[in-house]
């Protein structure tokens, strides 16, 4: 080997810059990739020997020597060194040096360009299934706390205004929507990460005889990739993954911002449990939902692994660049970050108390039933645009005199229109609102609750 002490030093004079040779390394970040490279590793040693290109026992020796090499990095016990730049190349010196000649073999038929883009496709597929795990676990708290809160009334809100009464556990049933909808697009992305690079070695395939289906099999791709240069240089299925890690985060910073307006002294409508809170230096009066609104800054953080995802893929030509080392650094922030989020909601949300009466007494303010007045009256016989505009004067009445629909006297509704009777009174109930709705979809108590055994056995079925 040259004195350059290089795995590729051999058409190179010149030992390389210190600096560049810091600036270049990616092993402080990619080692967490170590056991992913070993496992592909393993699977590509086994290749060879089936396909007679290393022999039985020079694959013996290599998984051998893999295996304590994966070994020692679980116990903390390997020196990465950033001479040797990667992860990859960390290992290949680390297993040469243990088993001799037959350590120099591994990397027939391939290349770190196709190693690498198998790594991280393993890894995320790992993460994915991580994921989806604790997201699934948010889901069932969700469940779980609209199931006991079917009959909770709270008033529902277009433009932040009291619009119409509605189910805190319909509520909740929105956010496991949003949610759902997310686990699916997780699912989905998930089939185009399970597709095996390795075999397209540096961009072109190998002049070797190997066998993609075999490895794929082996690590339990879907497939191997079909074109070679598409297979080292395209990182879509991670943007793909951050677009759809963005659009949870969305969610999770939209749920974030109402558990901080509810819990706030104006709104009142529940209580965040202390141990998802933090105080003030200064003032003892203060609990702050400190945990829904890290989460709704972190959501920035995670866009913004997207946009820096997209710009890095935007101007490369085919095949392989340099520049797709920087795609891990985001890459495994945003499955962090959204790992961690996930975590703390779902432990967060069973620990939120509702203050019902609260809740009930906003309900009554706002009219919150005129839309349920104006369904009355279709009902005998008014067209709606018509019944609109009595309704509209009847509110106009109640801002008036500092009272509610059902507060107002019948003498007072009947001279807006005489199709008013005394059986109004069960319409602008809030709870008659409520059940009205009775529908799938809708916030009536006995659909949200029928809702909800639909959505647990969506949950069971993936």
């Amino acid at each position: 080997m040259s004195d350059n002490n290089k795995l590729w030093a051999g058409r190179f004079q010149e030992p390389i810059d210190a600096f560049v040779e810091a600036f270049t390394a990616s092993v402080e970040f990619d080692k967490r990739l170590a056991p992913f490279d070993i496992q592909g590793s393993i699977a590509h040693a086994q290749m060879l020997a089936r396909q007679g290109i290393i022999s039985a026992a020079e694959k013996d020796s290599i998984v051998a020597g893999l295996s304590q090499i994966a070994e020692r990095i679980q116990r903390g016990e390997f020196t990465w060194s950033i001479a040797r730049e990667d992860v990859h190349m960390n290992i290949e010196a680390a297993l040469t040096e243990a088993i001799g000649e037959a350590g120099k073999k591994l990397h027939t038929g391939r290349s770190r360009n196709d190693q690498v883009a198998t790594d991280v496709r393993l890894w995320l597929r790992e993460e994915i299934g991580l994921i989806r795990a604790e997201l699934m676990r948010l889901q069932t708290a969700l469940l779980d706390s609209a199931e006991a809160e079917a009959d909770t009334l709270m008033p529902g809100f277009t433009h932040l205004q009291t619009a119409q009464p509605i189910s805190f556990g319909h509520h909740l049933l929105a956010w496991f929507e949003m949610l759902e909808r997310d686990r699916e697009r997780l699912a989905d992305c998930l089939k185009r990460v399970n597709i095996l690079p390795l075999g397209a070695a540096a961009l072109a395939g190998t002049s070797y005889p190997i066998d993609r289906v075999y490895v794929a099999e082996r690590l339990g791709f879907e497939r191997p990739a079909e074109n070679s240069l598409d297979a080292v240089s395209d990182r879509d299925f991670a943007i793909e993954f951050a677009a759809a890690a963005s659009i949870l985060m969305m969610h999770l910073s939209r749920m974030s911002e109402e558990l901080i307006i509810w819990s706030s002294a104006q709104f009142g409508f529940i209580e965040l449990s202390d141990s998802f809170c933090t105080g003030s230096s200064i003032m003892p009066q203060k609990k702050n939902p400190d945990v829904p609104e890290l989460v709704r800054g972190k959501s920035g953080r995670v866009f913004g692994h997207l946009m820096g995802l997209l710009t890095l893929m935007k101007g490369q030509p085919l095949a392989y660049n340099k520049d797709n080392q920087e795609d891990k650094e985001p890459l495994f922030d945003t499955a962090d970050t959204l790992r961690g989020c996930l975590k703390v909601f779902a432990d967060m949300i069973p620990a939120i108390s509702p203050r019902r009466e609260t809740m009930r007494a906003a309900a009554l303010k706002g009219f919150a039933t005129a839309t349920d007045l104006a369904d009355y009256l279709v009902r005998q016989g008014l067209a709606f645009r018509d019944a609109h505009e009595v309704v509209g004067k009847a509110v106009a009445l109640g801002v008036a005199s500092g009272r509610d629909l059902a507060e107002i006297p019948l003498a007072e509704l009947q001279p807006f229109s005489p199709l008013i009777g005394a059986d109004v009174y069960t319409v602008l109930s809030l709870e008659g609102s409520l059940a009205a709705r009775d529908h799938i979809g809708g916030t009536a108590p006995r659909q949200v609750r029928e809702a909800i055994q639909r959505a647990r056995q969506r949950l069971e079925l993936n």
